[in-house]
């Protein structure tokens, strides 16, 4: 038989009570707030899907954790102005607004986001952008007053995060995607971070209102220059230095990083090894 035609070997069976397990061997422990980057197809076939593995680290943090995801916006409007004309002008007339209770996560932040997001009890900060949904503990305090501009920076939920002492889970999903980093990016001492202005539409007092929004760059790059993934060294480094734990979930590559330490170090990280131009640092160590 031809090897392309030889069928792939089975996936590993991944349950509930063994996904959970693997998180505790990770060291989360109950009452922590942990934001969660997973791929349920790296994880092997899990029994009862995504919604296994949204319970399976909620065993493990109890009633007293909280779970947050990135959910940001299935349908952005970041290159409106760049559209034909009839699009552009379709989109200004009837584009219906963000709705924390409604919209739709983006689906590249991975299926899991929008299952949380439609969790019992599940809370959404109010940012088209930036939002996130938590639910447990904190989730209020944690999604509340999410600032319009500069969102993922002083006291967004990925601050509040922080200051709770929380951290990141990656079950199987690429270091690059771990969001609070964007919090590190925010701090970051640096010149020439780029600065993005974008419309989206929101609901205000119910009325539909399209509104301008400013942050860094947080979808290209922050500095000319700067490496593709950058997020992904900086986790790499983090973890070769001794800090985070590794281990596995399912059949895949899993962590536990501290938020805290993880945006410092980013964040020191960023200031050492790019110049303001995003060129390397040659005064880096």
């Amino acid at each position: 038989m031809s090897e392309s035609l030889r069928p792939a070997p089975p996936s590993p069976c991944v349950t509930r009570s063994g996904l959970a397990g693997d998180i505790r061997a990770l060291g989360l422990q109950p009452g922590r707030a942990v934001m969660l980057h997973a791929s349920v197809g790296a994880l092997g076939w899990v029994v009862g899907g995504p919604d296994t593995v949204i319970q399976a680290v909620l065993d493990v943090l109890g009633p007293a954790g909280t779970l947050l995801m990135f959910t940001g916006w299935e349908d952005d409007t970041f290159a409106l102005d760049t559209w034909d004309e009839a699009r552009r002008q379709a989109y200004l007339r009837e584009k219906p607004p963000f709705e924390a209770g409604r919209s739709r996560a983006d689906r590249h932040n991975s299926i899991l986001a929008e299952y949380l997001r439609t969790w019992p009890g599940a809370c959404r900060s109010d940012h088209p952008e930036a939002s996130v949904a938590a639910v447990g503990r904190l989730a209020v305090d944690l999604t509340r007053d999410h600032p319009h501009d500069y969102a993922y920076g002083p006291g967004s939920p990925l601050a509040r995060l922080v200051d709770a002492g929380g951290a990141s889970l990656v079950l199987g999903a690429p270091l690059s995607r771990i969001t609070v980093l964007h919090l590190a990016e925010a701090t970051a001492r640096l010149e020439g971070k780029r600065v993005v202005r974008y419309r989206m539409p929101v609901l205000r007092a119910g009325v539909r209102t399209w509104e301008t929004f400013e942050d860094y760059d947080t979808t290209q790059r922050l500095v000319a220059g700067a490496p593709p993934d950058y997020f992904g060294l900086i986790a790499r480094a983090f973890l070769e230095a001794g800090q985070g734990r590794e281990g596995r979930a399912g059949a895949a590559p899993a962590c536990l990083l501290d938020a805290r330490d993880l945006v410092a170090f980013g964040a020191a990280w960023m200031e050492r090894h790019l110049a303001g131009d995003g060129r390397p640092n040659p005064q880096a160590p």
